[in-house]
């Protein structure tokens, strides 16, 4: 306080034409600071106890360096991207470190491999892109959408991730509950719907799912889907106005092979799968 006041004073004294009066104010807030290490000595205190411990020493907490983000804000951010998309625990197992291609022979190994680079692809080149993978049960399409919401997230976009039940709750739950203000279904980055066609179809929930692509096309967001059913089964289950904008809009990724989960569910109660 002392130092402070000084400060004012000797500055008042500068501008009132003291020619000495900055050479003075070093002279005294020198004394200053060596009274001050001499109390903090005398307390058996570091010269820099009374210094600011900051978490993040490279920006000081500030949360930028020279105008760009620092390492703790990215990493903060992705925490929180974690969290949102509510998936934390699945990408920890499904992610491209994991990935394997022992479950796949022959063409679909082949195309297995393909999918995988378009796959990495759309990571690597993230912008207003559409994914829809399709083919038989268990044969890798959500592990893929969680490899791609893994490396999205890492790299600070939002992620939502929905099975394709907990989707249409979500999209209902906005349109009646006044409280819910909450439109990150439309707003995210990236919004995976995992197994479209398992949910109760009605007139409702298409018109639902035709605002919810549609709003997400205007707005340049991408959108993953991924369903069992073939090309020829959406456009029987859903409008022509929903096939038109799954058909046109999306990039489709055909995955074809054994049902992945089912062999695992018999290697681990021991039976060899040939």
């Amino acid at each position: 306080m002392e130092i402070a006041t000084l400060s004012v004073a000797q500055a008042k004294l500068f501008l009132n034409g003291d020619d000495n009066a900055i050479s003075d104010s070093k002279k005294l807030i020198s004394g200053l600071i060596n009274s001050k290490k001499e109390l903090l000595a005398a307390a058996n205190l570091s010269d820099d106890y009374l210094s600011l411990e900051y978490v993040c020493a490279d920006c000081k907490d500030t949360g930028y360096i020279d105008q760009n983000r620092c390492h703790c804000l990215k990493n903060a951010v992705i925490n929180i991207l974690y969290e949102q998309s509510g998936i934390r625990e699945m990408i920890n197992r499904e992610n491209f470190s994991h990935l394997k291609d022992s479950y796949y022979q022959g063409k679909d190994l082949e195309n297995f491999h393909k999918v995988v680079e378009k796959c990495k692809l759309f990571c690597e080149n993230f912008s207003y892109q559409n994914l829809c993978f399709y083919g038989t049960v268990g044969t890798g399409k959500s592990f893929l959408s969680g490899c791609i919401a893994k490396s999205i997230m890492d790299k600070g976009f939002s992620v939502i991730y929905y099975s394709a039940t907990d989707f249409f709750k979500a999209l209902t739950r906005q349109l009646f509950d006044r409280d819910n203000n909450n439109d990150d279904v439309f707003t995210c980055d990236l919004l995976i719907i995992d197994d479209l066609g398992t949910e109760t179809n009605s007139e409702f929930l298409n018109s639902q799912l035709f605002s919810c692509l549609n709003t997400r096309h205007l707005n340049r967001k991408a959108t993953i889907i991924s369903t069992n059913l073939l090309p020829e089964d959406l456009s029987a289950r859903y409008t022509d106005r929903i096939f038109s904008r799954i058909f046109s809009n999306f990039e489709h990724l055909l995955l074809t092979g054994p049902d992945i989960r089912m062999i695992k569910k018999r290697q681990a109660k021991g039976c060899k799968y040939d």
